[in-house]
């Protein structure tokens, strides 16, 4: 059974998802705890899949992206393998930063990054209309793409037993 996350999780996720390189003493000292508890509460956080992963936020334009897209891709059918294989070959493209399989008129989201116009528009062509499992695609380009700061709960935090 796993652990409901009570306030101070939901504070120390909080902290992390805005920067994940802050210290665990500076996480504890915000959360009001000792740094050793702290660390545990994290490695519990990490060891129970709530924390996923770390990463770095990349600035686009230092890596020669001029412009950036979401393709909507639709498929000729919704067929297992027809999903997986390009599920596979979007993820394999070094431009595609994001893939979202969803539900609706349309198979996939994709979020690229292109250097230029002509760069997304031959991306479009051979990556993705020449594939034989797609039957549409319409290109969005984006101006902005702000992630949020702010951490969802759809649940309560569990109060604290001490």
């Amino acid at each position: 059974m796993k652990k409901a996350l009570d306030r101070i999780d939901y504070e120390i996720l909080g902290l992390l998802r805005n920067n994940a390189r802050i210290s665990n003493k500076e996480i504890a000292q915000k959360v009001g705890l000792a740094a050793s508890t702290c660390l545990v509460r994290i490695r519990l956080l990490q060891r129970s899949g709530v924390i996923s992963g770390f990463h770095a936020e990349i600035a686009p334009a230092s890596l020669g992206v001029g412009i950036q897209a979401m393709i909507a891709v639709r498929l000729i059918r919704h067929f297992k393998p027809d999903v997986d294989a390009f599920r596979q070959h979007a993820l394999g493209l070094p431009e595609v930063v994001q893939l979202y399989h969803v539900a609706g008129p349309i198979d996939f989201l994709v979020h690229v990054w292109a250097r230029d116009s002509d760069h997304l528009r031959d991306l479009a062509m051979t990556a993705f209309t020449s594939r034989e499992e797609v039957s549409h695609i319409e290109t969005e380009l984006i101006f902005e793409h702000i992630r949020s700061s702010e951490l969802p709960s759809f649940t309560e935090p569990a109060k604290r037993m001490d």
